[in-house]
């Protein structure tokens, strides 16, 4: 007999995959497909949106034909700050722009000087400025650089909604995306911003629906909107666990994030990247982000190239206590109290001298030291004064021997623990559909924790 299963596509900027649970959440299926980045129509790199939706569409009729299982629900776990533009018909009309793109200077100092005081409309959308990664503002950079393109637009999705449009083609807003530093929703009014009626922005801003919101399809499977990766990282701690707790989950950027800080965002906290997210229940949860990930990247190719070794050298390096210490009495070190963190700060690693740096351990364990004073600072910013002691680390770096135990010696008045499984933002996803298509329970005991 076919085993019910619950499939999630899981789309990253770095990796594109698709998860497969059971009813017990056992991860049954996981297959990562590499993505080969393009160009925008202005030469910029962007994610190829063509091959994306080719790959959605053909890996869903994939799951649809597999004897062994029984599709029984289907969602979409995706990075924000992205939005996919359709016209009357509902096709792309528009690459898929890249929230690294610069927002033009002219455009920014009109956009705050018509609705700013920039502290005081960052405060109001939970964000500080961050041009392009503030998605919203691609719409106004559209209406005023792209004018013909822009009155093209019938409906702006964000990115996890699209691919959930693939599938059951209905084209809404969801909670948690437009609540991700978007600038377009008003926390103190809990409703969209001013600004987007006044400039006509009307695509994107249809009343955006609960994350548990779904479709049921013509062959009877379950389809989800979509949600926004980081936020959907924390419901299965939300569902397992009472005691209050910040998750640190890392791909690309380093998210802190805790639900248990209701303190109002501070002008200096929004001027460290400090923000709020809307929860996958609608409520504000503290967020802090670092640009780790990237920053991991960018410095363990320079250390490859610089040591003549393999690239994924870094994944067979343990932590070395005695070296650390080494290492600090050595060197003068980063001091986490000390570190202001303003938005893709740079890892303090990039002034340091290779030469001074006998091995590739050493100079692995240096960078570490660096980005975990980086990580404590932001990781604070989260936690703020509502006495978290539980930390749960999830994706990449919880696999990271180095970066754990740095981190745990790092914070000795916590408990840190690293998720084993290294999937929360896809599991979650497939929770918030949990009533919809699986008759069991959840057990908390899904969710395998490593203490450091």
């Amino acid at each position: 007999m076919p085993t019910s299963v619950c499939a999630v596509f899981d789309v990253g900027k770095t990796n594109k995959k698709v998860l497969v649970f059971d009813q017990h959440y056992t991860l049954l299926h996981e297959e990562q497909t590499p993505f080969t980045e393009i160009t925008d129509d202005d030469g910029f790199h962007c994610d190829d949106l063509a091959r994306l939706t080719r790959w959605v569409r053909e890996t869903y009729a994939w799951l649809l034909a597999q004897p062994q299982w029984s599709l029984r629900a289907v969602n979409v776990s995706a990075y924000g700050a992205s939005l996919v533009h359709l016209d009357a018909q509902g096709q792309p009309i528009a690459p898929l722009y890249n929230y690294l793109r610069e927002f033009p200077r002219e455009l920014h100092g009109r956009f705050f000087e018509q609705y700013g005081p920039i502290d005081q409309f960052c405060a109001q959308t939970a964000s500080p400025d961050l041009g392009m990664l503030n998605s919203g503002l691609q719409l106004y950079w559209l209406k005023h650089t792209k004018p013909v393109l822009f009155g093209q637009i019938a409906h702006s999705l964000h990115l996890p909604q699209y691919i959930a449009y693939l599938l059951h083609g209905q084209p809404v807003s969801e909670i948690t995306s437009v609540g991700c530093h978007t600038a377009l929703w008003d926390f103190g009014q809990n409703n969209y911003h001013d600004w987007t009626r006044r400039e006509g922005i009307t695509a994107l801003c249809q009343p955006p629906l609960p994350s548990t919101t779904c479709f049921t399809l013509a062959n009877g499977v379950v389809a989800g909107i979509g949600m926004h990766d980081s936020s959907a990282a924390l419901v299965p701690y939300r569902r397992a666990f009472a005691e209050p707790f910040a998750l640190l989950s890392t791909g690309t950027w380093a998210v802190s994030m805790n639900p248990f800080n209701d303190e109002p965002l501070t002008v200096d906290e929004l001027r460290q990247d400090c923000l709020c997210y809307l929860g996958y229940d609608g409520r504000p949860v503290k967020a802090s982000r670092l640009f780790a990930g990237n920053e991991h990247e960018r410095h363990v190719r320079h250390l490859a190239d610089y040591f003549h070794v393999d690239l994924n050298t870094f994944r067979q390096v343990r932590y070395d206590a005695a070296l650390m210490q080494r290492l600090q009495a050595q060197f003068r070190q980063p001091k986490p109290a000390d570190t202001y963190l303003t938005d893709l700060r740079e890892s303090p690693f990039v002034e340091r001298n290779l030469n001074t740096f006998t091995t590739y351990d050493e100079a692995y364990h240096q960078f570490m030291l660096d980005l975990i004073a980086q990580q404590l600072a932001s990781l604070q910013l989260a936690i703020g004064r509502s006495g978290i002691r539980n930390v749960y680390v999830d994706g990449g770096f919880s696999r990271n021997d180095v970066f754990m135990r740095g981190l745990a010696a790092a914070l000795p008045h916590c408990r840190l623990q690293a998720s084993e499984v290294a999937q929360a933002s896809a599991l979650g996803t497939a929770l918030v559909l949990h009533d919809h298509w699986n008759p069991l329970p959840f057990d908390p005991d899904a969710i395998r924790l490593v203490g450091y």
